[in-house]
C-alpha cells in the first residue's frame, strides 16, 4: 500500500503506511515533558491522548508537500528530516531529533483563509515515535481550549500580512514612479535630439532651394548639373559609411579641410570643414570635386557653389542620421519598456533570461550613473525557461537598484556584474557589486520583512522580502547572498524545467513559517 492509499485504516495518519507507521500507546505523562503541551490539565492531556494516538514511522515518508494536510505530528523520540521540492530536487531545511517539535497542519484553526495543504514533506531518518491528532480535531482544540490565542494569532498572521501586502503595493508604486522618471528622462534625450535634428534640416533644406535657384540661374549645361547630382550622390553614400573620428583625429582632418576651402578662396571654411569631416569627406575628395567643376566649368564662382552645394547635402544627411537615431533610441526604449512591464503577453510564459535583464538595464538607465560600469557576463547558450517574467523583472529592478545604491546611487562609481550560468539543472544570475558590503551580522536578516539597511525614509525592508517571495514561492528557486567589502553578490537560482517551475500562488506569511515550526522550537528548546 502506498503512502496516502484510500484502504488505509480508520485512524492511522494520512500519509503513513502501515508498513511505515503502526499505532503505540499514549502516555499523558509523556505528553507532558513536551513544551508544546506545558501548562495543560490532567483532562486536557488525557483528551490529547484519547482523540490522538501515538504512531511509530520506519525510515521513510511520513507526508508528502502538497497533499492535503490531515494531521499533526509531534516528534516524541527519533530524527526527522523536513524538505521543501525545489525543481527536480527535495531541498533540506531542517534535521532535529528534539522532543516536542511539530510539523504538519498546526494552521489548521485558521481553517479556509489559508491553504490546508502540507507546505513541505516530513520524512524519518531513523525508527521515530509521533503524536498525531488529526487537523479538525485539532482546530476544535484550539477554538475551545485558547480561544484568545487563536484571535491573537489571527491578528498576528492576517494583520501582518495585509500590512505587508499594503506596504508592499507602495513599495511597487515608488519604485513605479522612480521607474517612470528614469524612462521619462530617457526618452527626453533622444527625443529632444530628433526635433532639434528636424529644425536643423528645415533651415538646411531652405538654404539647398536658394542654393539650387541660384545655380539655376548660372550659366551651367546639363552636364554639369548631372556632374553635381552624381558629387552629391556619392556625398551622400560616403556620409552613410563614414567612421567615427577620435576628438583628436577629428579636429585635425577639420584644419585640413578649412584650409583647402580657403585656399580655394571660398568663404565660411571653418563653418564646414566639421560637417565634411564628420561625413567621412576629406582634401582628397575635394580634390575629385574641383577637377570635375574645372571639367564642366569655367567660372570662378562654380566651384564655390557646388561646394557649398554639397555641404547642404552631407548636413542634411547627417541630420536624417540623427533623426533616424534618435527616433530608434525611442523605439527601443519603448520596446524594453513593454519587455519589462510584459505588457499584452501571458503572466506565465518561456522566456529568455537575458531579455528580460536586458530591458530592466535600461528601464534603470537613469538610475545607473556614468561612474559605474555595467558588465554582462552572459552565457548566451543557455535555455528560455519558464515563469512570470514581469514578476522576475521587479526582482532585478530590486537588485539592481540595490546594487546602485550600495556604490552610491547615480553619482556613484564602481562595477556591477551580471552574471548568467548552468548551474546542474538550475539557471544561476548573479548581481555582483563593489560597494562598501552588508555586514556579515545583517546578512541573516536582510530578507525579513520590513528590515533595510538604508537610511531611514529611504527603504520599507520590503523590496529583497518581495524578491525572496518571487523566487522562493512563486518560481520554487533559491535567493542567497554573499558580501565582503568590495564584492557583494546577490545569487538566484531559477529552475530550467517547466515541471520544476510551475505556476505556484504566493501563500503568504502563515504558510512561509510552516517550514519552519521545528526550526523555531528546536532552536529554543
Amino acid at each position: 500500500m502506498t503512502a496516502g492509499s484510500a484502504d488505509r485504516p480508520a485512524g492511522t495518519p494520512a500519509s503513513c503506511s502501515p508498513a511505515s507507521c503502526s499505532p503505540a500507546s499514549c502516555s499523558t505523562a509523556e505528553l507532558r515533558e513536551l513544551f508544546l503541551f506545558e501548562g495543560l490539565t490532567e483532562d486536557q492531556l488525557a483528551w490529547l491522548c484519547r482523540e490522538g494516538e501515538v504512531v511509530v514511522a520506519d525510515p521513510g515518508p511520513v507526508y508528502v508537500e502538497g497533499e492535503a494536510a490531515a494531521f499533526l505530528y509531534v516528534l516524541l523520540d527519533g530524527t526527522m528530516v523536513m524538505s521543501r521540492r525545489v525543481g527536480e530536487d527535495d531541498v533540506e531545511v531542517t534535521r532535529t531529533s528534539s522532543p516536542g517539535v511539530y510539523a504538519g497542519a498546526f494552521f489548521a484553526y485558521l481553517g479556509d483563509r489559508v491553504p490546508q495543504v502540507y507546505n513541505n514533506s516530513l520524512r524519518a531518518v531513523e525508527p521515530s515515535r509521533f503524536f498525531a491528532l488529526d487537523a479538525a480535531k485539532f482546530a476544535r482544540m484550539m477554538t475551545d481550549w485558547f480561544p484568545m490565542a487563536v484571535h491573537l494569532l489571527e491578528g498576528l498572521l492576517f494583520g501582518t500580512k495585509n500590512t505587508q501586502e499594503a506596504i508592499g503595493q507602495r513599495e511597487r508604486l515608488l519604485a513605479l514612479g522612480s521607474l517612470s522618471a528614469g524612462l521619462a528622462h530617457e526618452l527626453n534625450n533622444p527625443a529632444a535630439a530628433a526635433v532639434r535634428a528636424a529644425g536643423s534640416l528645415r533651415e538646411r533644406v531652405a538654404g539647398m532651394r536658394n542654393k539650387l535657384a541660384l545655380i539655376a540661374r548660372g550659366q551651367y549645361d546639363g552636364a554639369f548639373m548631372a556632374m553635381l547630382t552624381r558629387l552629391q550622390e556619392d556625398a551622400a553614400e560616403r556620409a552613410s559609411k563614414a567612421q567615427p573620428l577620435s576628438p583628436i583625429e577629428a579636429s585635425d582632418a577639420e584644419d585640413a579641410v578649412a584650409d583647402w576651402i580657403e585656399d580655394h578662396d571660398i568663404a565660411g571654411g571653418w563653418d564646414l570643414a566639421p560637417p565634411f569631416v564628420q561625413a567621412g569627406l576629406d582634401t582628397a575628395w575635394l580634390d575629385q570635386v574641383a577637377a570635375a567643376v574645372a571639367e564642366h566649368a569655367n567660372q570662378a564662382r562654380a566651384l564655390d557653389s557646388a561646394v557649398r552645394w554639397l555641404g547642404y547635402t552631407v548636413e542634411t544627411e547627417l541630420l536624417m542620421n540623427e533623426i533616424a537615431d534618435s527616433v530608434t533610441r525611442i523605439s527601443n526604449l519603448v520596446g524594453a519598456s513593454r519587455q519589462y512591464s510584459q505588457l499584452d503577453r501571458a503572466p506565465f510564459q518561456v522566456v529568455d533570461i537575458h531579455d528580460l535583464l536586458d530591458s530592466t538595464l535600461v528601464v534603470l538607465g537613469g538610475k545607473i550613473g556614468p561612474g559605474i560600469t555595467v558588465v554582462r557576463d552572459y552565457d548566451r547558450g543557455l535555455p528560455e525557461i519558464p515563469g512570470f517574467p514581469a514578476e522576475l523583472n521587479q526582482v532585478w529592478t530590486n537588485l539592481i537598484d540595490n546594487a546602485v545604491d550600495a556604490m552610491g546611487g547615480t553619482g556613484g562609481t564602481g562595477t556591477l556584474t551580471i552574471r548568467t550560468a548552468a548551474d546542474r539543472e538550475r539557471l544561476l544570475v548573479e548581481f555582483a557589486d563593489t560597494g562598501a558590503g552588508i555586514p556579515e551580522q545583517l546578512t541573516e536578516r536582510i530578507f525579513e520583512p520590513f528590515f533595510t539597511t538604508k537610511p531611514v525614509g529611504q527603504g520599507t525592508g520590503l523590496g529583497l522580502d518581495i524578491s525572496w517571495r518571487i523566487i522562493v514561492n512563486r518560481h520554487h528557486g533559491d535567493l542567497r547572498v554573499l558580501s565582503a567589502p568590495g564584492d557583494t553578490r546577490f545569487r538566484v537560482w531559477l529552475p530550467l524545467t517547466a515541471s520544476g517551475n510551475r505556476p505556484a500562488s504566493d501563500s503568504g506569511p502563515a504558510s512561509d513559517n510552516v517550514e519552519g515550526a521545528a526550526d523555531d522550537h528546536d532552536a529554543g528548546h
